[in-house]
């Protein structure tokens, strides 16, 4: 009876180890990997930054801004590394977001300046992450994930137009602000 509570367990145990291993990279596992890493910069940006009371938005808004749990950043600092070490790191996060699992909701952007697309997991309705990796030919690359629950796009894209007159604490979007200089 032991000997056989021994082996299904550790059946059980081999199971999960190639399971897990078996989901390949993903942005969330490239973003832990190289978090702490030279030439990288991360910072969490809480939406208690936009202070919401000051605001007159819709019940759509509202609801758009309260779906949304936080917003993750990871940028790349070309200055901070060899050119090729770059390029790999380009490369590694376009191959990541070429993942079917990640619907694209827009791109734009040119060869010479950079480029962006917003990307997103879930449904349009139901959105679970959305992605927005952008690349600026001389500065390096940045990945915004934000995170949430029942993210709807429509009711996202509604929210950024009362964003736009919102009163948002510069303090802490000064390492995004100069990503951007």
């Amino acid at each position: 009876m032991i000997q056989s509570i021994k082996k299904s367990i550790v059946v059980l145990l081999l199971i999960t180890a190639f399971t897990s291993c078996n989901q390949g990279p993903t942005l969330q596992t490239y973003y832990v990997d190289n978090e702490l890493k030279p030439g990288f910069v991360t910072f969490d940006i809480p939406k208690s930054i936009v202070e919401v009371e000051k605001l007159d938005m819709t019940e759509e808004q509202m609801e758009a801004y309260k779906s949304v749990d936080n917003l993750n950043v990871l940028t790349f600092l070309k200055e901070d590394t060899e050119a090729e070490d770059y390029k790999l790191e380009l490369e590694k996060v376009n191959s990541l977001l070429k993942n079917p699992k990640y619907e694209e909701l827009m791109r734009g952007g040119n060869s010479k300046d950079g480029k962006f697309v917003v990307k997103f997991l879930g449904d349009v309705d139901n959105i679970e992450e959305l992605i927005i990796f952008g690349s600026a030919n001389n500065k390096g690359f940045m990945i915004a994930r934000i995170i949430g629950d029942d993210m709807n796009a429509g009711k996202l894209m509604s929210l950024g137009t009362v964003l736009d007159k919102a009163d948002i604490d510069e303090g802490q979007l000064s390492s995004l602000r100069d990503f951007f200089k």
